[in-house]
């Protein structure tokens, strides 16, 4: 496919490497649906920019986001960019995302396009919602907008009437626009964490979605009795007590939001979430279903159930929708999701499609690391090659172990590093042990731990809260189906799961803190190490993207005292751009308009993991002399062959 990119770079051709998928493995990934409702999907196809009627769905604006525009398949018949999708619920046919949006990327240089399957996307999702919530309020607000948008949708057949259109134009674009407000990093000491290009806080968006479907009627008149003067909340209880009384409490917050002020919704917001401030880099996903720990911090166990559990997760953060409730009596469903045999139980019905989630962990498996393409990248240098693998068996490889990338019996065994010995911004570590919540229809369960049982109280911890939404979404089965059916192939696939799984549980490995009674989630505080097999496509670099090339990262972090003429990893630098630098092996980070990348602001801490520079001990308190120029360039050259 041809196009250009949103920063000047061109390219007339898209190269796949020898990943191991063929084409059609890669499309599959790309547009097999998980169970993600984004908005209706006619509304996405009909959606017009604000101040324009130009459509939303433009390649030329998906491309402003970081996504990366597709051609239509008979797989992708109108023609969306890799990784969104139509997807259907109840009836309803739904735009949302899969996998690929945040896992696959791509590198330009000269002309040519190299697609990485698996790779960290270069997006920037938190845009691309704040503009998606502008455009469907610019809808609603502008008469000619709206009359075109809703002659469009009906015209696609699928709504019979223009109230319906308006009740659900006003309804998602509400939802959208509080889904950003709610994840709005908020600090009134301190800048503002913004994502730009190539980075999310998946797991305080994903918290802050349980935060919200978990919440329970009486917890909600709590917050409101304790945010509102008696005469506030006297008139604001007249519309919301219907609401808070009915059988059916799905969605019970965004119901409220019509209820309050502006101001009155801050405050909720500053109650109920916690600020997603801790963005991270999209983890590469080769070799995922080989490792033994999952995410930056290690937090997830891939073995057995793990990865049913930890893709339900994933798909709560993207927009699955969450039907949950209260309901009385039990169910076999809520019995095998630990909520016992009580007078009532949570019924935890979702969009999420575990069948799906399922096939594309084992898809997966298949997904080798790319090698450097020297027919179209600069040629490794073999000389520099040889000597950087000497330094990087005395620098790296005592945490970054190497595997073979065709084994398929490969594993991979986390090595985990305390944040207070790798010495790299902790706000990612801290936010995933610290963030608590309200319990609300969860309270009074126990989420099982390393250390024993936790008790659900009040308030919780976020990462427990969760733990005990993604037990209970995997046992809940589809609804959509026959009775004996739907439990057939939940049965199949718990089994499927379970056995398939060869990765079984371990301790962790490495130098961190482990968990205790008093600490049940203290091995948090630690970042993982992993092989580096086809690290050169993953730009930029460290967990939260903080330096854009590995030459980058082989240098110091500036200190006060440092003299000025020395090299030192940049204070500040542009994301957003493809065009790749063969050189320092990253993407341009100079010369062009992007997303301004400022390491001053915690999250964005690019120092730590300075062992190449002399100033951070190995795990065993060796302190090795740091790296001239001449040695960075060959250990470089060595990184680009894993």
């Amino acid at each position: 496919m041809n196009g250009s990119g949103k920063f000047g770079e061109r390219y007339s051709r898209t190269v796949y490497l020898d990943q191991g998928w063929s084409a059609a493995d890669s499309l599959w990934f790309y547009n097999t649906t998980q169970g993600s409702n984004l908005l209706p999907y006619d509304f996405f196809l009909v959606l017009e920019q604000p101040g324009s009627s130009t459509l939303f769905r433009t390649d030329e604006n998906i491309d402003r986001y970081g996504y990366l525009p597709q051609r239509q398949t008979v797989s992708n018949p109108d023609g969306l960019p890799a990784g969104m999708v139509r997807d259907e619920y109840q009836g309803q046919a739904y735009m949302g995302f899969t996998c690929a949006a945040c896992h696959t990327t791509q590198i330009n240089y000269r002309g040519s396009g190299i697609r990485i399957d698996g790779g960290p996307a270069h997006s920037d999702m938190e845009t691309f919602m704040i503009d998606l919530a502008a455009a469907l309020y610019a809808t609603l607000e502008d008469t000619e907008k709206r009359d075109r948008f809703v002659t469009n949708v009906l015209q696609r057949g699928h709504y019979h009437n223009t109230d319906d259109i308006l009740a659900d134009l006003k309804k998602y674009a509400q939802r959208i626009k509080t889904y950003t407000i709610i994840n709005t990093p908020r600090d009134t000491q301190r800048p503002l964490t913004r994502y730009g290009y190539a980075r999310l806080d998946a797991f305080g968006r994903i918290y802050n979605r349980v935060l919200e479907h978990i919440m329970s009627a009486q917890q909600m008149r709590e917050l409101l009795a304790e945010l509102l003067s008696p005469d506030e909340l006297a008139q604001v209880m007249i519309g919301i007590e219907s609401v808070l009384s009915s059988s059916d409490r799905d969605h019970l917050i965004e119901r409220t939001q019509t209820y309050l002020t502006g101001k009155q919704s801050i405050q909720l917001r500053n109650k109920i979430y916690n600020p997603a401030d801790a963005p991270v880099s999209y983890p590469f996903l080769w070799d995922v279903p080989q490792h033994d720990y999952i995410q930056w911090n290690g937090r997830v166990d891939n073995s057995g159930l793990g990865p049913m559990a930890r893709n339900a997760g994933q798909l709560i953060g993207v927009f699955g929708t969450l039907d949950w409730q209260e309901k009385d009596g039990f169910t076999l469903a809520s019995v095998l999701g630990g909520q016992g045999f009580g007078s009532k139980h949570i019924d935890f019905q979702s969009s999420i499609d575990i069948r799906n989630l399922r096939r594309v962990e084992n898809h997966l498996r298949k997904l080798k690391s790319p090698q450097w393409p020297g027919h179209i990248l600069p040629e490794i240098d073999k000389t520099r090659m040889t000597r950087g693998a000497e330094l990087f068996s005395r620098y790296c490889a005592v945490c970054h172990t190497q595997i073979d990338r065709t084994d398929p019996d490969r594993r991979v065994v986390a090595k985990m590093i305390a944040v207070s010995s790798v010495g790299t911004d902790s706000k990612m570590a801290q936010n995933a042990i610290a963030f608590t919540g309200y319990s609300g229809i969860l309270r009074n369960q126990y989420v099982s731990v390393s250390t024993g049982n936790i008790l659900l109280q009040q308030q919780a911890p976020a990462v427990a809260l969760l733990t005990a939404a993604t037990r209970n979404v995997v046992t809940t089965p589809d609804r959509d189906k026959w009775l004996v059916r739907r439990w057939l192939e939940r049965s199949f696939d718990f089994a499927y799961t379970f056995f398939d799984n060869e990765v079984q549980p371990s301790l962790k490995n490495g130098n961190y803190m482990p968990d205790t009674t008093v600490q049940p989630f203290a091995s948090a505080m630690a970042y993982k190490a992993r092989p580096l097999n086809g690290i050169w496509a993953t730009a930029p670099y460290l967990h939260n993207g903080s330096i854009p090339s590995l030459y980058d990262l082989l240098l110091p972090k500036r200190k006060p005292d440092d003299p000025a003429e020395g090299e030192y990893r940049p204070d500040e630098f542009m994301v957003g751009s493809r065009e790749f630098d063969p050189d320092k092996v990253g993407f341009k980070s100079t010369g062009y308009d992007g997303f301004l990348f400022r390491t001053s602001i915690w999250g964005n801490h690019n120092s730590g993991h300075e062992y190449a520079s002399g100033r951070t001990q190995l795990p065993d308190g060796t302190l090795l002399p740091a790296l001239t120029k001449e040695q960075r360039l060959d250990l470089l050259e060595y990184l680009k062959s894993l």
